[in-house]
């Protein structure tokens, strides 16, 4: 098994999408957003970074990642403390954007490459956060975000199906009141006891 360091070592240099962002419409290179660290007790398992993201460098510096750590009532120097919480999403790099100019899905490959050796190397974690379909199929092998949400209780307090902050999911947020009513308070209780 690879320590850590090795790990963030390679995936930094990770190239295997490089013809496949080519042949995207935005036709990118690979830039891997690595996010983690030894001692991370919070691992949030997101889609994959959007080009905000795939610009700066650093995970969630857009209008999803507001709303992400407003729903955690975390401050940024919490968030971004990689020692503390571990961005781990279905791919590293910006998948790039269709000819319509939308986001195109993580490609498969990079989950399959690098999420088991991670997850073998966190040994601390104790609360992960499933931010959107992708990732909770991944995890949970469900299909439908609002079902999977709703049973939420079946896997807190160590897990905590989320949908996707995107500000697209508004009126997702005004048609299921029981996400902030219920669901939020238990996870930011889950939060507190997961970094205490």
């Amino acid at each position: 098994m690879a320590n850590l360091k090795t790990i963030k070592s390679d995936l930094n240099r990770c190239q295997i999408c490089k013809d496949r962002f080519a042949a995207t419409h935005t036709a990118h290179t690979p830039r891997p957003v690595v996010w983690f660290d030894k001692g991370a007790r919070i691992m949030i398992a997101g889609q994959a970074p959007g080009m905000k993201v795939h610009l700066s460098g650093k995970p969630f510096t857009d209008p999803s990642g507001d709303r992400l750590r407003d729903w955690m009532q975390i401050d940024g120097e919490t968030f971004y403390d990689r020692s503390r919480l571990a961005i781990i999403p279905m791919a590293f790099c910006f998948p790039g954007y269709d000819a319509k100019g939308s986001d195109l899905p993580p490609p498969k490959i990079c989950a399959n490459t690098w999420r088991a050796p991670i997850a073998d190397a966190l040994h601390d974690v104790r609360l992960t956060l499933l931010v959107g379909g992708y990732a909770q199929n991944w995890h949970l092998g469900t299909n439908n975000v609002t079902e999977t949400v709703r049973s939420w209780r079946e896997h807190a307090p160590r897990v905590f199906p989320l949908p996707h902050p995107s500000w697209r999911n508004t009126g997702w947020l005004k048609k299921n009141p029981w996400f902030e009513a219920e669901l939020l308070p238990d996870l930011r209780s889950a939060i507190k006891a997961a970094l205490a």
